[in-house]
């Protein structure tokens, strides 16, 4: 209802038809309080405690201990840096610039353009994508130039689950060159497979090979029938 001012009053019935006078009476007390109505809820309810309320229906307080994911996915939080790879996660410098170690995961669910590269019926990680992150660790140390990579197994990427990537470049030798490998864990239990190996090294990267004479001149042609 409203006063002859305009402004809302409330109404509230203390007996109602349907319903026990008791809860009746209850109900009618607590809409007034809501409203703003003094209610002496000690005289009502004798021996009882007042605890406050919220203010709305799904105010809460937490007490537990809420956990930081982010803390976990930031590599900069567990002393790693991030290499802005696409494959790789984290990298870290070893002590004494004998190396750096580059780690990442790799799965059909995180990277779903792996299961396009399957040779019968079994994905494999790509050849190109092998030279690619070896050619990314070699550029956290300062050596751009892939001199050899041997493949020595392919590494498969399972239809399930994921494995564990490790990229490594050793500490470089008198020549300037660093080796580099690449390394899967199918689980953590599971012993490291090393899928290829090789050098890198900082010289700088030349132009462009010219492929008009086959093979290049200095090379010897090798039979490759029956292989991948």
């Amino acid at each position: 209802e409203r006063e002859e001012s305009g402004t809302p009053r409330l109404v509230v019935p203390l007996l109602r038809q349907d319903r026990p006078e008791p809860r009746s009476l209850t109900t009618a007390l607590a809409r007034a309080y809501v409203h703003g109505a003094d209610v002496d809820w000690t005289a009502l309810l004798p021996g009882g405690r007042q605890v406050e309320l919220p203010t709305y229906a799904f105010q809460r307080r937490r007490y537990w201990l809420e956990e930081d994911h982010r803390a976990g996915a930031d590599p900069a939080g567990l002393g790693l840096s991030e290499p802005g790879h696409p494959l790789l996660a984290a990298a870290v410098r070893l002590a004494d610039d004998q190396g750096v170690v580059l780690t990442g995961r790799l799965s059909l669910r995180t990277h779903p353009w792996l299961a396009d590269h399957a040779i019968g019926g079994t994905v494999l990680f790509p050849g190109a994508g092998l030279v690619e992150i070896a050619l990314r660790a070699g550029d956290e140390v300062g050596c751009p130039r892939l001199e050899e990579l041997t493949l020595e197994m392919p590494l498969v990427i399972p239809e399930e689950g994921d494995v564990a990537l490790q990229v490594r470049v050793g500490a470089q030798d008198e020549s300037g060159w660093r080796p580099v490998s690449v390394h899967s864990q199918a689980g953590p239990d599971e012993e490291w497979t090393r899928h290829v190996s090789g050098a890198l090294s900082q010289a700088a990267v030349t132009g462009p090979v010219d492929l008009g004479a086959w093979p290049p001149p200095g090379a010897s042609p090798i039979e490759l029938d029956g292989f991948y």
